[in-house]
């Protein structure tokens, strides 16, 4: 019985590689109750609203996961509305990104972005963002800024560099935490904006552009 060759992999090369492979598969089962876990948090938080916030008890069973899986990926209930709110600033990104997409001038791109950050104010959007808001309490402003402004603040360099902007970068992350800030406004009042605040937003961000 031959299990020892001249060109034979040494054991350390099989258990790295075994290892790898058992990662990789655990790392899909992994991703996939994360994101149960994530996307039941939510789903009872806006069913809740701002009458009671569900306890970590209620999110494990109501997503039919153990606690000692929820505690595998989230050291707190307010680590895991730290994670909500990346989640939503992602998707948020991801939307404003389609939407100028739609645009070829960098005005219609200005426009698109302020609409699309806006209508988060609206219907079961607000609703639901203003619970996770609620949920985490002194964690959606321990940063000091809204939790998606760098991301979205992003999206807005190369339009405002185009439009005449000497300093793109300063002047997106201005326009970012001016918009956001009316958005927060709306969405703890319970109020949208109207149509005339949409028009004179966008003309606040034209005249920031411009210098």
């Amino acid at each position: 019985m031959v299990l020892v060759t001249q060109n034979a992999i040494p054991d350390g090369d099989v258990a790295a590689r075994i290892a790898q492979r058992t990662l990789a598969n655990r790392g899909e089962d992994y991703a996939d109750e994360v994101r149960r876990i994530l996307d039941t948090a939510l789903a009872l938080m806006h069913s809740l609203g701002t009458a009671r916030k569900p306890r970590v008890s209620d999110i494990v069973a109501a997503a039919g996961v153990s606690n000692d899986a929820f505690y595998r990926y989230f050291s707190s209930k307010d680590a895991l509305v730290t994670a909500l709110l990346e989640d939503g600033a992602e998707r948020l990104t991801r939307y404003l990104s389609h939407q100028m997409a739609k645009e070829p001038t960098p005005q219609g791109q200005l426009r698109r972005w302020v609409d699309g950050v806006l209508s988060q104010a609206d219907g079961e959007t607000g609703n639901r963002t203003l619970a996770v808001l609620w949920n985490g309490g002194e964690v959606a402003d321990a940063a000091g800024r809204h939790f998606a402004a760098r991301p979205v603040a992003a999206l807005l360099r190369e339009p405002l560099r185009a439009l005449g902007s000497k300093r793109p970068e300063l002047d997106a992350a201005l326009v970012a935490h001016a918009v956001l800030g009316c958005l927060s406004d709306h969405l703890w009042e319970r109020t949208r904006p109207s149509a005339a605040e949409r028009k004179r937003i966008l003309e606040f961000c034209l005249k920031a552009a411009a210098g």
